[in-house]
């Protein structure tokens, strides 16, 4: 593809609505998931990092995106923002994430489906096309399991189709259920007829990784599936920052934001048992969820924090809206105790933190260096690259 050709490809108001990108030989690999959270992102950004040690043309869509921000007026996906900030992709954010599903957008789709989806696939084309410029490879991470987007005729199988890509298909760690619903999900790519070339099971208990490996790989070759390998909980990658919970509960920060905001929280303790009882408790990684009036703990907290040189909890919130006297909250203003208020009780907020989705986000500059080695070390980078030696010869 020539430079001018990329050029055009960027005009989005052309008369002319492609229907499929133009691009034909860059190597295309679909990160599905068997459902949600399984680890589709995470996968992204080590596969990402493994191809980007093969070679420097690696490129990255994620073709529809649920969770987005706002960058200079665009909605783009979370996920695209977080591997350009990784990686560096050097492609316009939109050429990354053409499509944002905004509350509205599936009633508006409906109002008009015909030319609405025409347009949907203009724009997906020229993004891909943008996106895989002058590309060896390029990573297409969808969203949900092989049926999401259905409903504006878009899946996750209809996008891989119009893409030409080789699906990868990633479950959430287990024998019996992933590979279940991973057949439920090779069933809606071949009736796309889009190429499953591998599973990859994640989220495995450390002690549970041979024998997963061992029956998975069994059950998949039944299937005509090969299974690339399984990656083990690493509890650092669920581990959420503060900040992450701040969004979460709905809170506002009354102390420490700037610091506190990347801090990791291990154990969660709800300040219900007295004072006495709670020093014992006090320690990096600890999060104290309590009422403002319970003035007791915060002292502890705060006398705790003046015997030692370093930082002896991760954070405080407060429920229920209540401020501490204003005396304790200068005292608290003095340490480095990051404290967030919030108006839930102290059960329903400890609820929220524990069943909350820990997502890998920009400044998760700790996690990036495992998830990284997480594939390095588990997954069959070879059987990957050796699935598009026959299809893209002509392209090495």
């Amino acid at each position: 593809m020539s430079s001018k050709d990329n050029k055009d490809l960027e005009i989005s108001d052309s008369t002319e609505l492609l229907v499929a990108p133009r691009n034909k030989t860059t190597k295309r690999i679909f990160i599905a998931a068997t459902r949600m959270n399984d680890g589709k992102t995470t996968t992204s950004l080590a596969l990402f990092a493994a191809l980007r040690g093969i070679t420097e043309k690696v490129g990255f869509i994620k073709p529809v995106g649920q969770r987005f921000v706002e960058l200079d007026g665009q909605q783009i996906d979370e996920d695209s923002v977080l591997l350009n900030k990784t990686f560096n992709v050097s492609v316009p954010m939109q050429a990354m994430s053409p499509i944002a599903i905004h509350p509205s957008f599936t009633r508006d789709y409906l109002d008009n489906p015909r030319d609405s989806h025409a347009k949907l696939i203009d724009r997906m084309s020229r993004a891909f096309d943008r996106a895989a410029y002058e590309k060896e490879y390029i990573i297409i991470e969808g969203t949900g399991h092989a049926g999401v987007g259905s409903v504006f005729s878009l899946s996750n199988a209809d996008v891989a189709r119009r893409l030409d890509a080789k699906v990868i298909i990633v479950a959430k760690g287990g024998i019996g259920r992933p590979v279940d619903e991973i057949a439920l999900n090779q069933a809606l790519f071949k009736a796309a007829g889009v190429e499953v070339i591998g599973a990859i099971i994640n989220k495995v208990l450390p002690e549970k990784m041979d024998e997963t490996s061992t029956y998975c790989r069994r059950a998949l070759d039944r299937m005509g599936i090969p299974l690339l390998g399984c990656m083990p909980v690493v509890k650092q990658l669920m581990r959420p920052s503060l900040g992450q919970i701040v969004k979460e509960v709905k809170g506002r920060w009354v102390n420490g934001e700037k610091h506190g905001r990347r801090e990791r929280i291990d154990m969660v303790i709800i300040g219900a048992m007295a004072a006495k009882g709670l020093l014992d408790l006090l320690e990096r990684g600890t999060l104290i969820i309590t009422p403002g009036d319970r003035e007791d703990i915060i002292l502890s907290a705060i006398a705790a924090e003046g015997l030692t040189d370093y930082r002896t909890i991760s954070g405080i919130v407060l429920t229920r809206n209540a401020l501490p006297h204003p005396k304790l909250m200068e005292m608290l203003a003095k340490t480095s105790i990051p404290v967030v208020i919030c108006s839930d009780e102290s059960y329903n907020v400890a609820s929220m933190i524990h069943n909350m989705t820990v997502k890998t986000l920009p400044d998760d500059d700790d996690k990036i260096p495992l998830i990284k080695e997480l594939l390095k070390k588990n997954i069959d980078m070879q059987a990957i690259q050796n699935a598009f030696e026959t299809s893209y010869q002509i392209d090495i």
